[in-house]
């Protein structure tokens, strides 16, 4: 009896000398010092970069003389810009890092859903069907919403139908979203080969990815519903860590894991929904962000991995913006750029042979 004492008590006995020992050091997502250390000074560079390539946007280069009427003008037309970015980085930070962990797979996008397929697909109809004059039929708040509605009805209906029921699969349901993907891809690489030149030229100017394609008067809708996707996903971001210890284990703790995994899903599709419908594909722009947020904030939870995704997605989207439009004079190229470097990383991050 006293020995098995003794044996309950030594582990007890070793944790307070180690945290006498090293008192900076605690249990939690940054147990040490140099840790939390490393991770606020992170989060405050990419502020004062986040900070630094906003207030770039909007008075560098200004043709105006500073402080006047005109100056303000055309800073506040470029403040608009800085917002959609803002919009757009946060959907995809969030959405990303969320869908990673209720897939349980880090090599992954929501994209793989077919967001950006069924967009490039709703374009290409469009002028397919009116001809030049499609480009504008389809825009407006009306057909934005609409586009919303499409793009939130099909995921959903995708994720109800395929997970539902006691034999639930959440990898035939990646599965089916590549095959929808590149099924409404085909479709579209078929209808955009009838096209006429100048009709081709139109659309691909609006397939791509670009803070121009984005409408002011969209941001009354994209505001609220990607705000309020977002906060839920953050006040959630506990139960996202039960979630990404996995299905058994999330059950073991008390979890109701398929409920919980088709509500994190359902918000990440209307933040992707908001960011695809905005401003176009951003295929590799979440995966890239979220891989740089793990390895940045050096820790699993999600209530510190979210505002470092975020930070560091509008870092990357302005910055690029900013080396582009004063640099290179190509703000044009800005998603290409993007979707390379991404894709680059993506690469990089499937053959290393690091962790994860």
């Amino acid at each position: 009896m006293l020995d098995s004492t003794i044996a309950k008590a030594a582990p007890r006995t070793a944790a307070t000398a180690a945290s006498r020992h090293n008192p900076s050091r605690q249990s939690g997502s940054l147990a040490a010092g140099r840790v939390r250390r490393r991770y606020w000074i992170v989060l405050g560079i990419l502020i004062v970069l986040a900070l630094g390539f906003g207030i770039g946007l909007i008075v560098w280069d200004n043709p105006m003389p500073a402080g006047s009427k005109g100056f303000w003008l055309i800073s506040k037309m470029r403040s608009t810009n800085i917002l959609i970015m803002l919009l757009v980085a946060f959907c995809q930070a969030v959405a990303t890092v969320s869908f990673q962990t209720a897939t349980n797979n880090r090599i992954i996008t929501p994209s793989i859903m077919g967001f950006e397929s069924l967009y490039v697909a709703v374009q290409t109809s469009a002028v397919f069907i009116l001809g030049v004059a499609g480009v504008t039929a389809i825009q407006g708040v009306t057909q934005f919403v609409l586009q919303l509605v499409l793009m939130v009805g099909l995921s959903m209906a995708l994720y109800g139908w395929l997970l539902s029921g006691k034999n639930g699969n959440l990898q035939i349901m990646l599965l089916v979203g590549i095959v929808l993907g590149g099924g409404l891809g085909a479709v579209s690489t078929f209808m955009q080969r009838l096209l006429t030149p100048s009709e081709f030229d139109v659309l691909t100017a609006r397939l791509f990815g670009s803070i121009s394609n984005a409408d002011t008067s969209y941001l009354p809708v994209a505001v609220p519903l990607a705000l309020g996707a977002g906060v839920l996903l953050l006040l959630n971001a506990k139960r996202l860590n039960v979630i990404a210890l996995g299905r058994d284990t999330s059950i073991n703790l008390g979890l109701n894991h398929r409920f919980e995994t088709m509500r994190v899903l359902f918000l990440v599709s209307i933040l992707m929904a908001v960011s695809t419908a905005l401003v176009g594909p951003m295929t590799f722009l979440g995966f890239l962000v979220a891989t740089l947020a793990y390895q940045l904030a050096d820790t699993h939870d999600h209530r510190y991995v979210f505002p470092v995704a975020v930070l560091t997605g509008f870092v990357v989207l302005s910055g690029a913006y900013f080396i582009m439009k004063n640099v290179f004079y190509a703000q044009g190229v800005v998603s290409i750029i993007i979707e390379a470097v991404g894709g680059t990383v993506f690469l990089i991050f499937i053959l290393r042979k690091g962790r994860l």
